[in-house]
């Protein structure tokens, strides 16, 4: 299991805003070109954090800005943005365990709730941080203004 990488290119590019934000025009290429990623991937995830009220994208060439303040975006809501878990599992089950085997007919009721439990942990933990705390150790990396 793995979280996919549209989690840390999205921090990536909060903090790409947050950085060039009196120097640049944020735009989609803009961003693209700080990632390495294809344009496209950005505006897909640009829309994503838009729609959870994160970031404000300005047609066109406009720009990109950060919507909410820094100390009230958590890591979480830029995760539950930008990945597509199902049904709000981080844990996929394979579908089809043997009933007639005494652990395949069991292995829901064996492994359901600590599974759960280890979600609810990383949760927990991804709502201690914001977007501003990833900012301000970004600060001491790249010397960002403050």
């Amino acid at each position: 299991m793995q979280i996919s990488s549209r989690f840390t290119i999205a921090i990536h590019i909060l903090l790409c805003i947050e950085t060039f934000k009196k120097e640049h025009k944020v735009t989609s290429d803009f961003l693209a070109s700080s990632v390495r990623v294809n344009p496209v991937v950005i505006r897909r995830l640009l829309l994503q954090l838009k729609k959870a009220g994160i970031v404000r994208v300005a047609r066109g060439t406009g720009g990109t800005y950060i919507e909410k303040p820094l100390d009230k975006i958590t890591l979480l809501d830029i995760y539950n943005a930008v990945e597509c878990v199902e049904e709000g599992r981080l844990f996929h089950f394979h579908e089809n365990p043997n009933p007639l085997c005494p652990v395949g007919k069991n292995i829901h009721s064996i492994l359901d709730h600590r599974l759960e439990s280890i979600q609810k942990a990383m949760e927990r933990e991804m709502s201690s941080i914001t977007i501003l705390d990833v900012i301000e150790d970004a600060r001491k990396f790249i010397g960002m203004p403050v």
